[in-house]
C-alpha cells in the first residue's frame, strides 16, 4: 500500500486552491508573460497562465510554496491548459511537453523540500489535467447537432503528449479534473492506462467532475450518478467534484458520489458563487462553515479549493478538517446501475 492512501485511510487531506486567482495578484504585464524567450512571439500570450511556468517560474513557485505553508498536502501543477488543444490559441503547440515537465518539476521540487523539513506531513504532486476548450460528445453548433469540434483520437493524443511531460516532470498522481464532458475525460483516462502499461507504473488517479448548474447534471447532460459510472472502469485514487458551485451547492451531489462508490472522494470547490462581475467573493472562513457539512456527514476524503480561493482558504479548511476522521473507503460496496 502506498504511503498516499495510507494517509486517505487516516486523515482528511488537503488540495491547494487556485492558481489563476494568486496570478492575478501579480498584474503581469504582455511583457512578462513573454519574457526573453518569446519576446518576438507573433501572437499575443497575456492570459496563458501556463506559460508563466517558463517565463515566470518564480512565482509559480511563490505560489506553490503559499499554499504547502497554508497546510495543503497535495499541490496541483499549473498546466491546466497546456494541451496542444489549449495551447493552439497561441500557437504553443510545440512547447506541450516542456510546459508539462517544467511545470511539474517546480511543483515537485517545492513539494520534495517541505517533505523534508517535515517528513511526517509528506507532500504530493498532481498533475492538473484539465478538460480541454473542446467538446467530444456535443456539437458546437446548434444548427448541425451532428457536428463535433474534435475527436476522441485527437483528444487522446493531446492528453498523451501532456501526460508524458508530466511524469518525466516528477509527480506522484495525474488530476482529471473539471470534467464537464464525459468522453474528454474517457480520452485522457484511456491515455492515461496506455501510458502506465507501456512504463509499467502505476501512478494514482484521480478523476473530479464539475456540476455546471442547479439541475444537477454536467455540461453533458450527466447526472452525478451517471458521471461515477461512466468512468468506474478506471482504477481511481479518488472521484470528486469541483469548480462551478459553491461548497453549499456540491452537497447533494457529493452525498449520491458518497452512496454509491467504495473509492476515496475529493471536492474542491469556488469560493462561493461568482458575483455579478465574475469575482468570488466568499471569505476563507464562510467557505469553511460551509464545507463542515461534508465533514459532519463523513463525506469525503480529499478537500481544497478552485476559482476564487487563495492559501487563507486553503489554511481555513486545514484548521477545520483536522477535527473531523475521513469517509470510510471501501464502504459502501458499488451499487452499480439499477434497472426499473
Amino acid at each position: 500500500m502506498s504511503r498516499l492512501t495510507e494517509l486517505l485511510k487516516e486523515r482528511i487531506l488537503l488540495l491547494d486552491g487556485a492558481m489563476g486567482t494568486m496570478l492575478q495578484r501579480y498584474k503581469f504585464s504582455e511583457e512578462d508573460f513573454r519574457g526573453e524567450r518569446f519576446r518576438d512571439w507573433p501572437q499575443p500570450l497575456q492570459g496563458n497562465n501556463d506559460l508563466l511556468s517558463l517565463t515566470q517560474p518564480r512565482a509559480i513557485a511563490e505560489i506553490h510554496r503559499k499554499y504547502l505553508e497554508a497546510g495543503a498536502d497535495i499541490l496541483e501543477t499549473n498546466t491546466f491548459s497546456s494541451t496542444r488543444i489549449g495551447m493552439a490559441d497561441y500557437g504553443m503547440e510545440e512547447l506541450v511537453y516542456e510546459l508539462n515537465y517544467e511545470s511539474a518539476r517546480i511543483a515537485s521540487g517545492i513539494a520534495r523540500e517541505f517533505t523534508a523539513r517535515e517528513p511526517d506531513k509528506p507532500r504530493f504532486v498532481a498533475g492538473s489535467i484539465g478538460p480541454t476548450n473542446r467538446t467530444a460528445s456535443m456539437s458546437p453548433d446548434v444548427n448541425d447537432p451532428g457536428f463535433r469540434a474534435i475527436s476522441f483520437e485527437e483528444l487522446r493524443l493531446a492528453y498523451r503528449e501532456q501526460v508524458e511531460g508530466l511524469l518525466d516532470g516528477g509527480v506522484d498522481m495525474l488530476l482529471v479534473e473539471t470534467v464537464f464532458d464525459t468522453l474528454n475525460a474517457k480520452a485522457a483516462l484511456f491515455a492515461i492506462e496506455e501510458l502506465k502499461e507501456e512504463r509499467q507504473l502505476d501512478i494514482p488517479v484521480m478523476v473530479s467532475g464539475t456540476i455546471t448548474d442547479a439541475s444537477g447534471r454536467t455540461l453533458s447532460g450527466q447526472t452525478a450518478e451517471a458521471f461515477l459510472i461512466s468512468v468506474s472502469h478506471i482504477p481511481m485514487l479518488s472521484v470528486g467534484f469541483n469548480c462551478a458551485l459553491g461548497a453549499k451547492q456540491l452537497t447533494p451531489h457529493l452525498e449520491v458520489l458518497s452512496s454509491k462508490t467504495a473509492t476515496a472522494i475529493s471536492a474542491h470547490p469556488n469560493a462561493g458563487l461568482p458575483n455579478a462581475f465574475g469575482k468570488y467573493d466568499q471569505s476563507p472562513e464562510e467557505m469553511a462553515s460551509e464545507m463542515k457539512e461534508y465533514l459532519e456527514k463523513g463525506l469525503v476524503n480529499i478537500v481544497g479549493g478552485c476559482c476564487g480561493t487563495t492559501p487563507e482558504h486553503i489554511k481555513a479548511m486545514a484548521s477545520l478538517i483536522k477535527e473531523y476522521q475521513p469517509r470510510k473507503i471501501g464502504q459502501p460496496e458499488p451499487t452499480g446501475i439499477h434497472h426499473a
